[in-house]
């Protein structure tokens, strides 16, 4: 229902009828035959399956979707009864990629953006500066970096920046899905309470529906089709479970089921071991030398097992897992790979040195892969398909011209490889599509089967379940448990409990102040 306004905010209305968006380079739609009445103040939870439309949708509700080249819209999407490009600052959007929204290097200034931007009095934005970033938890100084932010603390930076604009509707894509479960509170909290002050329309798009249950009036399920449910929450769930459990929808109570892990060896060989290691994100700068976000890490990567990395966002997690990634080197300490590890990769190449820092592209990419946060940050064609034969190609054109004789073979199995990763990920529809048209689930199963695609044997993954639903989670799931049965070593940061007692093997947990306890992981066999 809708809720009261206040603070001289205005919530919107949202009508589509009949929308439908189709991205260019893409044979099927977005989304089709929409049909949907928001009320002013309305508070809605969107859900659906990775890929149905939900972040195309949010986005046209912003007015930001873009004209690019070979789209096709029909029908009517409007914000007050306008094209929502004509509402300056009617709608704040928080998108599922944090970096996308940090505009400015330093914390208030960033924040202050947007309200400057609507010609908010100087004195004012301040003070709305001071209490946005309060609300979502975020007590920094206003001059801090935004650079030395962790992914989940820019995710807030950029909630408290939408908040300090005062929009008429709040929309907000997957905006916890890089929090601890404390953040994730915490940022529930504090839009629930902007709403409470301002009476702004909320439209959420979320995998997990208990986070907004209790938030929201009403729950949409999309399909690319249109609509296939819509009601007050309790209603939409009790009603619909099943159908809703068969679409992908993360139901309350309901764990997908995965592929069982297999008996592991007792004593599996390191791959990668570290003791006392301390992790900085700029550990090479000479001059003022920022001090460790975390020391006194001892780890230990076994063949055929996992380490799942955990812990509050800013300890560190994303740093260390880029130092043992070979791609940033240790602050203080080492990391040192095992002999396996060393001599793994195409038969005939010799043998990489013991430190992944000092390792060629060549050497990495066949003895460690790595998914970074960003899956953006790995792109580097403009077709899926391509993506994930760039590696493996590089790797062939890369290969001392003694040890080509391998490179026929390796080449004629890519094919296969590239089809199968697809198919197990849910990409094949989009192989001629471009990369950063995906929507984040899409793309976070195109970032792992990148670096599957070479066959490493340790993989370094941080936030892999990001953007999955409950069908695209169990395939990846089940794909990485495979993976461990066959030898392959995985180090993942992750927030998801229930993908960590999948996988099995250790647990890592950074703490403050710079504190890392090895301890079992939940479910471990």
């Amino acid at each position: 229902m809708p809720h009261s306004a206040a603070a001289g905010v205005r919530p919107a209305a949202i009508t589509a009828a009949g929308w439908g968006w189709r991205h260019a380079g893409r044979a099927r739609p977005a989304l089709r035959n929409l049909d949907l009445e928001i009320r002013p103040g309305e508070r809605v939870l969107l859900l659906g399956a990775s890929g149905a439309g939900k972040s195309t949708l949010l986005h046209a509700m912003a007015g930001v979707l873009g004209e690019d080249d070979g789209h096709a819209e029909s029908g009517r999407l409007l914000l007050d009864g306008r094209p929502a490009a004509d509402q300056r600052g009617r709608a704040g959007l928080v998108q599922q990629d944090p970096d996308s929204q940090v505009v400015l290097s330093r914390v208030g200034d960033d924040v202050a953006f947007g309200a400057e931007n609507l010609a908010v009095p100087r004195a004012e934005i301040w003070a709305r500066v001071t209490e946005s970033l309060a609300a979502v938890g975020l007590r920094l100084p206003l001059r801090q970096p935004t650079a030395a932010l962790s992914g989940g603390q820019k995710q807030r930076l950029a909630l408290a920046g939408v908040l300090a604009m005062r929009p008429g509707a709040l929309l907000l894509d997957e905006p916890t899905a890089n929090l601890d479960p404390g953040g994730v509170l915490q940022v529930r909290d504090a839009v629930t309470a902007a709403l409470e002050r301002t009476g702004a329309t909320l439209v959420v798009v979320e995998h997990r529906v208990a986070v907004w249950a209790d938030v929201v009036d009403r729950v949409v399920v999309l399909t690319p089709d249109g609509v296939l449910a819509d009601g007050a929450p309790r209603q939409v769930l009790d009603r619909a479970r099943s159908a809703l459990i068969d679409a992908g929808i993360w139901v309350p109570g309901y764990v997908p089921p995965v592929r069982p892990r297999a008996v592991a060896a007792e004593d599996p060989p390191v791959l990668l071991s570290a003791r006392d290691l301390a992790v900085s994100p700029e550990p090479g700068r000479r001059r003022h030398p920022a001090p460790p976000v975390a020391a006194g890490i001892e780890v230990r990567v076994r063949e055929g097992r996992a380490l799942s990395v955990t812990g509050p966002n800013g300890v560190g997690k994303s740093t260390l897992a880029l130092t043992l990634a070979g791609l940033l080197p240790a602050h203080g300490g080492a990391v040192v790979a095992g002999p396996r590890l060393r001599e793994h990769g195409a038969a005939g190449r010799p043998a990489a040195g013991p430190t992944p820092s000092a390792w060629s592209s060549g050497e990495l990419i066949t003895r460690i892969g790595t998914v970074f946060q960003n899956p953006e940050h790995q792109f580097v064609t403009g077709r899926v398909r391509d993506e994930l034969t760039f590696g493996p190609r590089q790797l062939a054109r890369t290969t001392p011209r003694r040890h080509r004789r391998d490179v026929p073979r390796e080449a004629a199995a890519l094919a296969p490889r590239t089809d199968e990763l697809m198919e197990r990920l849910r990409l094949t529809h989009l192989g001629e599509a471009n990369p950063f048209t995906l929507s984040g689930g899409e793309k976070r199963r195109l970032s792992v089967a990148t670096v599957l695609a070479a066959s490493p044997a340790v993989l370094v993954l941080d936030e892999p379940t990001f953007g999955q639903d409950a069908t695209t989670w169990r395939e990846l799931a089940s794909l990485l448990t495979e993976l461990l049965d066959a030898g392959t070593a995985a180090v993942c940061v992750t927030h998801d409990v229930e993908f960590t007692a999948a996988l099995g093997g250790d647990r890592l947990h950074l703490g403050r102040p710079d504190t890392a306890a090895p301890v079992p992981a939940p479910g471990v066999a």
